[in-house]
């Protein structure tokens, strides 16, 4: 496993951030929440109104990076190896955000774009999970369909990320390069690894053979690389065995978009607290007690799919304490 390198973080202020902006959109609401791990044929519907679909953009040089999300769903308290339920919703309450239901997941994607190409970063679970499928009509306020994306990295092979690719058992996205860590697609197509598997990682084994199979574009991609200029994989392995980041980087300003290497309320105060689904917990410690304390020291951006919309904040070092610190991102263009 490399080892994170320097241009993986921030290296300039400010940053270039524009104003964001709430578009109306409509994000399914209501219903029962699947657990994680269940599947569910069609997207939450709901009776009730429509709330507005949140899209936030920044600037990174010459990239407008627009957060976009796929919806949200209550991760019971119970799916924090490392704590006990008590402790995981005693910390939820002491920051205000806790659920009956337990912690809430955003589900958050990113649009990158520099005036010729247009890159996801993730899919979203896509209504396999809690109150999701909003993705499409996030990409629809901004005038696009699904058809006119150039490019998606997904980040790993659970089905919160890529079950977009696939609903309704289609390629969704297609004319699209398709960018997946070979060792999770290796990992995740494993019979073998399906079949010793628990049962709720066995919707991500069946998506990932669905997104193989439906997407010719594939590309398997080894270790750290630039897929276009100024947007890079970094390499993040420990969640899962192929794990990534994105850093988009222009013009002396920077953004790494970490997936699932900070999930709220437990991260970053503490690198011994889980999620159910990481298969090696040992890799995944080790590679937040590297990565947090080196985003403090660089101030680097972050975006983070879980983290509360849009995702965007930096690791400080507080008095000895990593905290989660919001990005002040709108307005200050």
């Amino acid at each position: 496993m490399s080892q994170l390198s320097r241009r993986a973080f921030a290296s300039g202020l400010p940053f270039g951030l524009v104003g964001g902006s709430l578009l109306w959109g409509g994000l399914s609401g209501g219903g029962p929440t699947p657990a994680f791990g269940a599947t569910q044929d069609t997207p939450a519907t709901s009776a009730t109104p429509a709330s507005v679909t949140p899209l936030a953009q920044i600037r990174i040089g010459r990239f407008t990076v627009t957060a976009l999300t796929d919806g949200y769903a209550d991760m019971p308290y119970t799916f924090f190896p490392g704590r006990d339920a008590t402790e995981v919703e005693q910390a939820a309450k002491a920051q205000f955000t806790a659920r009956p239901s337990g912690v809430r997941f955003l589900f958050n994607q990113y649009l990158v774009e520099d005036g010729e190409r247009r890159i996801l970063i993730d899919a979203g679970p896509a209504g396999s999970i809690g109150q999701t499928g909003a993705l499409p009509r996030a990409l629809g306020a901004l005038g696009l369909q699904r058809d006119q994306i150039d490019a998606v990295i997904v980040t790993h092979m659970h089905q919160d990320h890529m079950g977009g690719l696939i609903a309704g058992g289609k390629n969704n996205y297609p004319k699209a390069e398709l960018y997946i860590d070979r060792r999770d697609v290796t990992y995740w197509t494993d019979p073998a690894k399906r079949n010793g598997a628990p049962d709720y990682l066995q919707t991500s084994f069946r998506m990932a053979g669905e997104v193989v199979r439906l997407y010719p574009k594939l590309q398997a991609i080894d270790g750290e690389r630039e897929i276009v200029p100024g947007v890079s994989i970094v390499d993040l392995t420990g969640h899962t065995p192929g794990h990534i980041g994105v850093r988009v980087e222009d013009g002396g300003q920077s953004l790494i978009m970490v997936s699932d290497m900070i999930f709220p309320v437990v991260h970053p105060g503490a690198t011994d607290v889980f999620f159910l689904f990481e298969q090696d917990r040992a890799a995944a410690k080790a590679m937040r007690d590297r990565f947090f304390p080196r985003a403090a020291s660089e101030g680097a951006l972050i975006a983070a799919t879980h983290m509360p919309f849009p995702g965007l904040g930096r690791i400080v070092n507080d008095r000895g304490q990593m905290r989660w610190q919001v990005a002040d991102w709108a307005l200050q263009n």
